[in-house]
């Protein structure tokens, strides 16, 4: 067994668990040059919200964002994740829009792509997993995690065959919802390692308090890579700690080879750091606590705090049970979806809806009518007919995959966002979250040019970077 390989979280995952995404490019700087000497197999630093939270509440360039760590982090592979289809934003993006923000990624400093799929269609991360390869980025698809009658080991195994046979470089076992335990993680991994040749990562949360025995039993199960965050950002619903994994593996085969002097003095800027964010109000330390009700309720634990606030808001809260109960007859009523965003509020909501009107599917919700009619692709196991002639009336099932349905649109985006271009990526950061991007790009142009139209020295005031 080779040493065990680190994809540090602490620049994305890890503040996008704790503090809704609100770390600042300007908090992050400080400490990239000791970041850098580690010897990180990776560090994940962009994709998923961070792109939505720059824009919209940092007001930040998230391009920019990304050319700055790649050039305080020059010796260290980049990592983002990837919605497959969905890009970073919520709907399906025709294929000239996906390839293209995929050659923009890895032309400003990306060299490892995490895609995954919330339903685990194959078919919509094709589109991406060639762009990235044809970009010469290292392709990592990660499969979606979840539990149900359905996701056995050999549902997962065979997942993984198609994945490598879609020229994936290797996979990730993303448990988002921390709802592995220890001894699953090591039937899982050794079941994957046999069928498949390429690594396996293993990313799991530690809202449960078990993702340091998963990730330990992942490892002498032969994973190849984990992901964990610097222990001022770990614990709660962020992973487990870098330092104490890094500890734990020490003087064994599987020595990260990481050394734990530099460890603690980047522990230390993120101390000085989270106790700045706990005092603004952003980070709760009630998020640090340990929740085992995702093992009880099979629901990630955002899920189970997004349903409680639905019945409260309909003075139904007592009712938590009864929708508990009813979450996994709506799952399997409409093809077993992994419980991730979006399909875990799509579940859910249909869940609360079918408790308080007295009458399942009396109200249907328009995102779970388009999870029954294909919209968001092909569920883990098809629709019952009747079942979705009932949802969806007369209208026609898609069972092709969604996007082929989408005429390519890059040119008419650009056409609509043109008087704010300013570089060529801008009109991927309209594409996918419109007037929030417009308002950065009104914002960015009265900074740069003064309100009164004069230009001045003001790359400073939108970049403080």
């Amino acid at each position: 067994m080779a040493q065990v390989k680190i994809t540090e979280t602490v620049l994305r995952d890890a503040h996008q668990s704790l503090l809704a995404t609100r770390m600042t490019t300007e908090d992050m700087l400080p400490i990239l040059d000791k970041m850098n000497k580690v010897g990180y197999h990776s560090v994940e630093c962009w994709g998923g919200a961070t792109f939505d939270s720059c824009l919209r509440f940092l007001k930040e360039d998230p391009w920019e964002r990304l050319r700055t760590l790649k050039k305080h982090l020059p010796d260290t592979k980049l990592q983002m994740l990837f919605r497959g289809q969905n890009m970073l934003g919520y709907r399906h993006y025709a294929d000239d829009t996906v390839e293209y923000f995929v050659q923009k990624s890895v032309a400003n400093g990306i060299d490892i792509i995490r895609i995954f799929d919330a339903l685990n269609d194959i078919r919509n991360l094709k589109t991406a997993i060639n762009a990235a390869k044809k970009e010469g980025a290292h392709t990592q698809v990660a499969i979606s995690y979840t539990l149900g009658e359905v996701f056995t080991d050999e549902y997962y195994v065979n997942y993984a065959k198609q994945i490598e046979e879609a020229g994936a470089d290797s996979i990730c076992i993303k448990d988002m919802a921390a709802l592995l335990t220890p001894y699953a993680t090591e039937r899982l991994v050794k079941a994957l390692k046999a069928a498949v040749n390429i690594p396996i990562q293993v990313h799991t949360h530690y809202t449960s308090g078990l993702a340091s025995m998963c990730l330990l039993k992942g490892i002498e199960a032969g994973a190849d890579i984990i992901d964990t965050a610097m222990s001022p950002l770990a614990l709660g619903t962020s992973h487990a700690p870098t330092e104490s994994m890094v500890a734990a593996l020490q003087g064994t085969e599987y020595d990260t080879g990481l050394d734990l002097v530099l460890l603690t003095e980047i522990r230390s800027y993120f101390m000085d750091l989270r106790q700045k964010y706990i005092d603004s109000g952003l980070l709760d330390p009630k998020m640090l606590a340990v929740d085992a009700n995702a093992l009880i309720y099979q629901v990630p634990g955002g899920m189970l705090s997004n349903l409680l606030s639905q019945l409260k808001q309909a003075g139904k809260a007592d009712l938590l049970t009864q929708v508990l109960e009813e979450v996994p007859r709506v799952r399997k009523d409409s093809g077993y979806p992994p419980l991730v965003t979006p399909s875990s509020q799509i579940v859910g909501t249909q869940a609360v809806f079918n408790v308080i009107t007295g009458e399942r599917y009396k109200t249907v919700t328009k995102e779970f009518k388009g999870i029954v009619k294909g919209e968001y692709g092909k569920t883990p196991v098809p629709i019952d007919p009747e079942f979705r002639k009932k949802i969806i009336g007369a209208e026609e099932a898609i069972d092709c995959r969604p996007a082929d349905l989408l005429q390519p649109e890059l040119d008419k985006l650009r056409e609509e966002c043109a008087e704010w271009i300013t570089q060529e990526e801008d009109v991927l950061s309209y594409a996918q979250f419109g007037q929030v991007a417009v308002k950065f790009f009104e914002e960015r142009r009265n900074k740069t040019y003064g309100i009164d139209g004069k230009h001045g020295d003001s790359a400073k005031q939108i970049h403080p970077v």
